[in-house]
């Protein structure tokens, strides 16, 4: 008698259980950021739980990190893969939205995307608008010129004369490093950064003083370029991920990011990258 009523209790307890499960409130598997308090106190992450969509501002034009195929209008690179990552992390959907590096703080601030990724560079005027992640990574400026002049242009003092033609694109950290060193030369502001290398082939410019990181590429693409020193720059600095003054956001992504660092994604997607050129 006493197992066939623990028999019958049992069958009770686990139809009611049963019950309870399918009318209480159904949780998402794969957004583990829903009922978080994260959420509750974070107005960007809030709003990007809400339309289900993380919205990326990416400028397209910038090797290895944002930039598109002459085959194809998608976006690629490695902070493309990162911002994929990122949403697979808050278990959402994923939007690129194009920025340019004049309006990328105007895109930012007027709500047009979450998050930047676009290799961008951590400056203190950024800093003084907007947040940033942890480092995503560590680059310096370095010089590119065609392969016969690499000589003459190893120093800041080198290339700031009045017979340099200096090359940049607008609005970002190339902009304001030709302005800040090179006063004496030939400055010369290029409407895009992608076809800037071209002209440094055809003689247009003499050299453009970038990024080491993309130096590294555009050398491989362009047999008739090449970098100057680039194990020595001309300075230091990192690349972050850019959002609004959310400090509870910015602690989401960096715990997410920090331990993409601890196995070293972003390098092995770099060399991903170079290994596509080679």
């Amino acid at each position: 008698m006493l197992k066939i009523n623990f028999r019958i209790n049992h069958r009770i307890l686990v139809f009611v259980l049963l019950l309870l499960s399918a009318c209480g409130p159904k949780l998402s598997s794969t957004n583990k950021y829903s009922n978080s308090n994260s959420a509750n106190v974070s107005p960007i992450l809030n709003t990007i739980l809400g339309r289900d969509t993380i919205n990326i501002g990416t400028t397209g034009d910038f090797m290895p990190f944002s930039y598109k195929t002459d085959a194809s209008n998608n976006y690629l690179g490695i902070d493309i893969v990162m911002a994929k990552d990122l949403a697979k992390h808050l278990g959402v959907n994923f939007k690129f939205i194009e920025t340019t590096w004049p309006t990328l703080m105007t895109d930012l601030m007027e709500g047009k995307f979450d998050v930047g990724m676009s290799g961008i560079t951590i400056t203190s005027a950024r800093e003084k608008q907007a947040l940033f992640s942890i480092p995503v990574y560590s680059s310096g400026k370095v010089a590119i010129t065609r392969d016969e002049n690499v000589s003459l242009y190893a120093s800041i003092e080198n290339i700031n004369r009045k017979e340099v033609k200096v090359i940049f694109n607008p609005g970002g950290t190339n902009e304001s490093f030709a302005r800040e060193n090179f006063p004496k030369a030939t400055l010369i502001l290029n409407e895009d950064n992608i076809t800037i290398f071209q002209k440094l082939i055809d003689k247009e410019a003499d050299v453009m003083v970038t990024d080491a990181i993309e130096t590294r590429i555009q050398e491989q693409i362009h047999k008739e370029l090449e970098a100057v020193n680039p194990n020595k720059p001309f300075n230091s600095f990192d690349f972050g991920y850019l959002i609004q003054k959310d400090s509870v956001f910015k602690r989401v992504i960096d715990e997410w990011l920090l331990v993409k660092k601890q196995d070293s994604i972003v390098e092995k997607l770099l060399q991903q990258e170079i290994a596509k050129l080679e």
